[in-house]
């Protein structure tokens, strides 16, 4: 049995439940002082981080930690503090040699599993951000969620599990968050104990701590897909259908005005990718969102990213900010990520004043409700609008609603997708082109299909004007139709 199996039976045996933190006394501990352990020492090369570590409650309570920490500590003496980080792969091998002639000097028995897994879990916590970095590489994943130390979740495919992985304390949690977040100039402390960021590969990152966090310090990662989901994937998972492709499709090429609407996690932002694809290459396209998510492939898109305060207040750059500024770049459309405040009433502006064919998300749990939630937006403006005014601004700029949710089997879906008619006396109408309708749920899944209602919208002039021809069977009888 080599030395590793060995440390981790008798920590198995030795190792006692980890008792959370008392809500007044872990808020205080983890805001009061800089996030680091009581023995800690600092220090960085070049944004390598070279923070000296220990185990909790000393090496005996904790024996596989506590050798971690030993070789860790030891190899962040011998590093070259002019190393140049960017240079991963040299870098990389840098630590493995010095990984391996500690090892030998200290004559530590692995086998070459043991070795490996202590060596990537090393470099993780030198190069990386610790027990999340191999979460981070999975392609598969598509959110992490930490809720404390020792609580580590994911989502992959729809579902949420549990991850054995785990942070040593609160202290090394606090310590990867503060990696995040220092190179972007952001702080997270007593004062501001919740922040939002964004890593490097554009995956968005909320973290919170106490005194707010009752739990421990908390993260939560969106990952930033690598290769975005093309339309044939949506098409495969079920999402929506080849036929409201097709009719999305020739909405967007129509310069139909729509908004993506559903609740947290539902593919609103995926759909909205997916569809931009359509946007004609020879149209100006400005995006703005609050964390760059949209991945474009037209040449001729000018991406805006909204900026929060620094720690003065100061230098706050928004949504409703960049709609406005947009309006003087010539843009043959407008693309925003997410309205969520008075920036939806310069949407419709915009919407309103030649710029066909701009689309966005909302959050809401229906296409009824998300004009009521653009409804109150706008109102947020303070222009003391009158209700019915601000029904036709929004009746007179919006065309179509895409409404998304995510199922109870983890699954996302297209469950509606709804023409906005006009007014009948102070109620804005709306007619379902395309409804999901579930069947059943059988095995853990549902079992439903988006269909077409049957109703042709009243804007097919627009598409047939863009000499586009959508045949009957897009709604339901007839052949498919046919560019």
């Amino acid at each position: 049995m080599s030395l590793l199996k060995r440390i981790e039976q008798g920590s198995a045996q030795q190792q006692p439940a980890v008792p959370a933190a008392p809500a007044g006394g872990g808020a205080s501990a983890a805001s009061a002082a800089p996030p680091v352990s009581p023995t800690a020492g600092t220090a960085r090369i070049g944004g390598l981080s070279t923070r000296r570590v220990s185990a909790p409650g000393g090496d005996q309570r904790d024996p596989y930690h506590g050798l971690k920490s030993r070789v860790q500590n030891k190899l962040l003496a011998e590093l070259d503090p002019s190393m140049d980080v960017s240079q991963t792969a040299e870098v990389r091998r840098t630590i493995e040699e010095l990984f391996e002639t500690i090892l030998a000097e200290e004559k530590i028995v692995l086998s070459r599993p043991e070795r490996r897994r202590l060596f990537e879990q090393i470099v993780a916590e030198i190069l990386g951000l610790g027990p999340i970095e191999p979460l981070l590489a999975d392609d598969s994943i598509t959110e992490i969620m930490v809720n404390g130390a020792r609580n580590i979740y994911i989502e992959r495919r729809g579902k949420i599990t549990r991850e054995p992985a785990a942070f040593e304390s609160d202290d090394h949690l606090m310590r990867i968050i503060d990696r995040i977040v220092s190179p972007l100039g952001r702080r997270i402390d007593e004062a501001s104990p919740y922040v939002d960021a964004r890593l490097p590969d554009g995956s968005r990152v909320n973290a919170v701590i106490p005194p707010i966090s009752l739990v421990g310090p908390t993260l939560t990662i969106r990952k930033f897909a690598r290769n975005p989901i093309t339309v044939d994937q949506l098409i495969e998972y079920g999402t929506i259908t080849a036929e409201a492709i097709e009719f999305l499709k020739a909405a967007v090429i129509a310069k139909i005005n729509m908004v993506i609407s559903g609740g947290t996690g539902s593919g609103k932002t995926t759909l909205l990718n997916v569809l931009s694809q359509y946007i004609p290459p020879d149209e100006r396209i400005i995006t703005i969102e609050n964390a760059a998510e949209l991945q474009l492939r037209q040449e001729h898109v000018v991406t805006l990213e909204s900026r929060p305060p620094n720690i003065e207040g100061r230098g706050e750059v928004t949504i409703q900010n960049l709609v406005v500024n947009s309006l003087r770049m010539r843009p043959d459309r407008i693309i925003v990520g997410e309205i969520r405040d008075e920036a939806a009433l310069d949407m419709l502006q915009a919407m309103n004043t030649g710029h066909d064919g701009s689309m966005t998300t909302a959050h809401s749990n229906s296409p009824r409700d998300t004009l009521a939630r653009i409804e109150t937006m706008t109102l947020m403006a303070g222009m003391d609008l009158p209700v019915r005014a601000i029904r036709e601004q929004i009746a007179s700029a919006l065309e179509l609603v895409v409404h998304l949710e995510r199922l109870r089997d983890g699954s996302r879906k297209v469950t509606h997708i709804a023409e906005i008619q006009g007014m009948e006396g102070d109620v804005i109408t709306m007619t379902d082109i395309f409804i999901f309708e579930q069947t059943g749920f059988e095995q853990g899944r549902v079992i439903g299909r988006l269909r077409p209602t049957g109703l042709r919208p009243r804007f097919m002039d627009k598409i047939e004007a863009s000499g586009l021809h959508l045949p009957a069977s897009i709604f339901g009888v007839g052949e498919r139709m046919r560019y």
